[in-house]
């Protein structure tokens, strides 16, 4: 019997997820939680096989909870199901330890796959994804913009879009100021931008908020 924890602030979502869950034979509902706080001591306790983790659970940004719950039990699977852009966070998540990026429109039947495929060791990335991924090149001069981004650049690009200031970036991601500065100008600098409205109008096309 495949464990899993749900992590969500949303409890119609948590619900939905939960009914999903129990209607197949080989998964385990073992808990639903609403914050990262709540998460990391179920995961201590628990020890779950699969997480389904949203992006923008409360309290750390998703990647960076994608981390700390793999630095707590590296054998842990987590599938990120968020209405967040897939084509902006996918491949950043699955680079920090994620195994699937699910968006929250997804049908039923899309879920319980995505949990087979990490309960069966693989990564499930969807159809539009994959064929992304197939693509060298691109001729849209945002998304080309994005690929040259790291993912700490966009957790800081996002948290900047979202109106945050230095200190509450450095806060957020546990760094110090000095080091979100060096995060702006590498930003601009890898947006081919000279000032900061023009960086976030660069966030706002790549959906960052």
């Amino acid at each position: 019997m495949i464990k899993i924890l749900i992590a969500d602030a949303h409890p119609i979502v948590m619900m939905g997820l939960s009914m999903v869950v129990n209607s197949a034979e080989e998964f385990q509902l073992q808990d639903a939680v609403a914050t990262t706080t709540q998460l990391f001591t179920a995961v201590e306790k628990q020890t779950p096989d699969i997480v389904i983790l949203e992006m923008d659970i409360p309290e750390i940004n998703g990647i960076a909870t994608v981390r700390k719950l793999k630095e707590i039990n590296p054998n842990i699977k987590v599938l990120i199901f968020s209405s967040q852009s897939e084509t902006v966070y996918a491949l950043s998540a699955i680079r920090a330890g994620a195994c699937g990026y699910l968006s929250k429109t997804a049908r039923i039947d899309q879920i319980l796959t995505a949990l087979t495929q990490l309960k069966e060791g693989k990564i499930y990335l969807t159809h539009s994804l994959s064929e992304q991924l197939k693509k060298e090149k691109s001729g849209d001069k945002e998304k080309s913009a994005f690929r040259k981004l790291s993912s700490r650049e966009i957790e800081v690009l996002k948290l900047l879009a979202s109106g945050k200031k230095n200190k509450e970036v450095a806060g957020g991601l546990d760094i110090n100021e000095k080091t979100v500065s060096t995060y702006k100008s590498r930003l601009m600098k890898k947006l081919n931008v000279t000032n900061i409205v023009d960086m976030l109008q660069h966030a706002k096309a790549l959906q960052l908020y």
